[in-house]
């Protein structure tokens, strides 16, 4: 891991447990951002906490989602309700030789802050982005969205100025007594493997799907 970026390690996103396992570093942490698919947004509406799955775009060091403009979770991030946005990346599950040190391979990042809705040329670039991180080379490949749908859009960003990364990776942590056991330990491995694109019943039967879905994959 690289440098500690102090604009991003604060109180707040400072690890207490395992800090060794933590970075700051915005290298690490845009790696992660750029490798995962959707997100998870946690906040409080009314006094209910809300933690929802969404997709996302990267553009440096800001973060767009969006959805319909009725959305709640917009509606109330809009109006500077703090937010905790987490991506995480899956990376394999880990086999240890008790039930007690058994654990999972991962990857990711907590972004703490507040959203502010954006409007005009920026929310067609943050449209780009988000489409762009589901395939890229997929937004010039596409119609464009027209008034109606932009309007019927939200946009929300995110700068990412306070947020912290945290990885596993290896094997499993054994108490030295249990290491005579016979019985296997180590790590299973988990890949995202895409399949073959499958078309929908409109798209024409001698079309060939895109480079970009054929030959997929993650930054």
């Amino acid at each position: 891991m690289t440098t500690t970026d102090d604009r991003l390690k604060t109180e707040r996103t400072t690890l207490k447990r395992l800090p060794e396992r933590g970075a700051h570093d915005f290298e690490t942490i845009a790696r992660i951002l750029d490798e995962a698919i959707f997100c998870h947004i946690g906040f409080v509406a009314d006094g209910q906490p809300f933690v929802v799955p969404t997709g996302y775009g990267r553009d440096g060091r800001t973060l767009y989602i969006h959805g319909s403009s009725a959305s709640r979770m917009l509606r109330t991030l809009s109006t500077g309700t703090p937010v905790c946005f987490t991506a995480t990346l899956i990376d394999g599950l880990v086999m240890a030789r008790s039930a007690f040190h058994h654990s999972i391979n991962y990857r990711s990042v907590i972004v703490l802050g507040t959203a502010q809705e954006v409007s005009g040329d920026e929310k067609m670039r943050a449209l780009r982005a988000i489409t762009e991180h589901m395939a890229r080379g997929r937004w010039d490949d596409v119609r464009p969205p027209t008034e109606q749908e932009l309007k019927a859009t939200s946009v929300l960003k995110l700068e990412i100025d306070e947020a912290s990364a945290k990885v596993r990776s290896g094997g499993p942590k054994e108490d030295p007594s249990d290491l005579p056991s016979p019985m296997w330990a180590g790590h299973l491995p988990f890949v995202l493997v895409p399949q073959p694109p499958v078309p929908d019943e409109h798209t024409p039967t001698d079309a060939e799907p895109p480079d970009y879905l054929t030959a997929y994959t993650r930054p």
